[in-house]
């Protein structure tokens, strides 16, 4: 029997608090969230690891569906972002960011059950990423600023030292390249006037640091500072998360930008024939890239081989709402085509999916819950519970023994539910003995057990329930909780009694997702359908199409007629402005239409 995962993973995300310690940066209000992002992921003796940020461990799994947490100890610094594992002979090697001093280097042989050792590292870095070449020459990349380059340079495979000096790999090029640009949808939103005077505003607050405070963030002058300021006020992408993957004989730099809060967080990739370049934009660009459906962004990540030697992508999904932090990971088929592209399907990235099945195939199950009627015991927005959008949600008025209905309409076949969790106006406080300082913040990662306690039911006529699920002695909180029921079963009514959530919190669920077939016919293709390609600027192009009856559109193009590996899912619209092109590259697109039954492929249309 095939398995299957949905996208956020279903992982125990751990709880971060948060609070600016750094002028400029915003107020000092204490934020609460689930995090996790800028996950890496190694295959190393027979396993899959997966070390993110913020976590204060890492997972481990054989089959990418049951991940199982250790934790991570002394002297492994659990709040030093973006870390990094790559498997070099017989270890596992670990490292993570800091501006603010050396960056050491740790590796074990079973991290499982053995501690890291530690490698006196020499120098600062951000976002690092080794890699290890065919012949055992080792080199690292890192980087993550709006001002400045991705980085790369050789290291002395015993020392963990830098050979030579280190190297720019390449810069933004945000002027040319449309899904560099940044914004939700790729738009900024900022004029001319308004970065001037914040920028101002922001180097005048960051001037009142005491001066060994700015030394230490390596700001040295005041052109230091202002450039800084410049960075925060502006518009320019965060270029950001390297990652290194060798291929037939290439080696495919990839990175991150515009920003990790946005919907449109991707990765894009360079190619080179030498692993400190000089490097050029692969033809398909961005290759990770997932703006629209339930959970967006697909940025930062990593890009691995399991024995089987198919491809998976992980990445970082954004919620951002309670902080520019709150993120949750995801995972998708990868791998490179017959002209050595590399890709990453995330046509339908967060329904379920299949991990057998080849890159590309068809959904196994069709959503059924978009836009059904749902009664609740209280609260408020209870239409967010199936409006597709992981960044609002329905509000109980109460922490516990409250419920939600969801009404499909008529009796349909379901097979997966996925419920997500979410957060808002946690009040707490940091422990006095826990404070801890990274760069510009205060940090604390919340260790302590927490659960989440609900009993899912499904109904034919909404009197009679058979229980689908039971959790209500669950000593484990996850956030994106997803249900196989192994075998379809007929329901109209999908109920969700939730008994208990972490802190006494309000209840508050973003989504009760309902997969499945539906009845009927697949939709009629879409009609109409107008592709506007922006002359001008040569990065946007308005995709419409004319009202119909379907349930959604997924809009793919790509660079030629066969490699559409770019998507954009819509719901309850006929149109979608695609801005992520690339400067003076040809475009061919197609709109599919899809509901609860199935998908009906568009027409290609070579649009430039």
């Amino acid at each position: 029997m095939s398995k299957y995962f949905c996208n956020p993973m279903n992982l125990p995300y751990k709880y971060n608090y948060q609070k600016p310690n750094m002028p400029g940066l915003g107020d000092a209000k204490l934020a609460i969230y689930r995090e996790a992002a800028d996950p890496i992921m190694e295959f190393f003796k027979g396993k899959y690891y997966l070390f993110p940020s913020m976590t204060a461990g890492f997972f481990v799994s054989e089959n990418l569906i049951d991940w199982e947490y250790h934790r991570l100890d002394k002297p492994i610094p659990i709040f030093d972002y973006a870390p990094d594992v790559r498997a070099i002979g017989d270890y596992l090697y670990f490292c993570a960011s800091k501006r603010s001093g050396i960056c050491n280097f740790y590796r074990s042989k079973d991290p499982i059950n053995e501690p890291f050792e530690e490698i006196k590292g020499s120098f600062a870095f951000w976002d690092p990423n080794l890699f290890c070449d065919d012949d055992g020459r080792i080199y690292l990349y890192w980087g993550c600023s709006n001002i400045t380059p991705i980085w790369g340079v050789e290291l002395d495979s015993k020392t963990m030292k830098p050979i030579g000096e280190k190297q720019v790999m390449f810069n933004m090029d945000n002027k040319n390249r449309g899904y560099e640009r940044s914004g939700m949808d790729h738009v900024s939103g900022k004029t001319p006037e308004g970065i001037a005077a914040a920028t101002e505003a922001i180097f005048a607050d960051l001037m009142k640091m005491p001066e060994e405070n700015r030394h230490n963030e390596g700001l040295i002058t005041e052109d230091d500072v202002r450039r800084l300021a410049r960075g925060f006020a502006g518009d320019d992408p965060y270029i950001e998360g390297a990652y290194m993957t060798k291929h037939n004989g290439k080696y495919y730099l990839q990175y991150a930008c515009p920003a990790t809060q946005v919907n449109v967080y991707n990765d894009g990739v360079l190619v080179s024939d030498n692993p400190l370049g000089p490097f050029k934009y692969a033809a398909n660009n961005p290759f990770s890239y997932k703006p629209g459906g339930f959970a967006n962004g697909a940025g930062h990540g990593s890009t691995v081989a399991g024995s089987d030697g198919k491809y998976w992508h992980t990445a970082s999904i954004s919620i951002s709402v309670n902080n520019d932090m709150e993120r949750r990971l995801g995972l998708w088929k990868a791998g490179f085509d017959k002209d050595n592209d590399l890709y990453c399907d995330q046509m339908y990235g967060d329904w379920p999916i299949n991990v057998d099945a080849p890159a590309f195939a068809d959904p196994d199950f069709m959503l059924l819950s978009y836009k059904k009627n749902v009664k609740v015991s209280s609260g408020t927005c209870k239409e967010n519970l199936t409006n597709e959008c992981i960044r609002d949600w329905w509000i109980a008025d109460t922490s516990n023994n409250e419920w939600a209905q969801v009404d499909l309409g008529e009796v349909m076949n379901v097979r997966m539910i996925q419920l997500n969790f979410a957060d808002q106006d946690i009040i707490d406080e940091i422990p006095a003995d826990a404070d801890r300082l990274i760069a510009h913040e205060i940090r604390y990662i919340d260790e302590k057990p927490r659960a989440t306690k609900w009993i899912l039911e499904g109904s034919i006529d909404g009197i009679n329930y058979e229980i689908l699920c039971d959790k209500s002695k669950s000593d484990i909180d996850l956030a994106n909780d997803f249900i196989d029921l192994k075998e379809f079963k007929s329901f109209r009514y999908i109920k969700l009694t939730v008994l208990e959530v972490p802190f006494n919190q309000k209840i508050k669920v973003s989504g009760i997702r309902i997969f499945g077939k539906g009845n009927g016919n697949v939709p009629q293709p879409a009609s109409g359908v107008k592709y506007d390609y922006n002359n001008e600027t040569e990065m946007d192009m308005m995709v419409s199409w004319d009202n119909d009856s379907a349930l959604g559109h997924n809009i793919l193009w790509g660079y030629a007629e066969d490699k559409l590996y770019h998507s954009y899912m819509v719901f309850g619209k006929n149109c979608q402005n695609i801005a992520a092109l690339v400067k003076g590259q040809s475009v061919y697109a197609r709109v599919d239409s899809f509901n609860e039954v199935g998908i009906t492929k568009g027409q290609v249309v070579k649009v430039r």
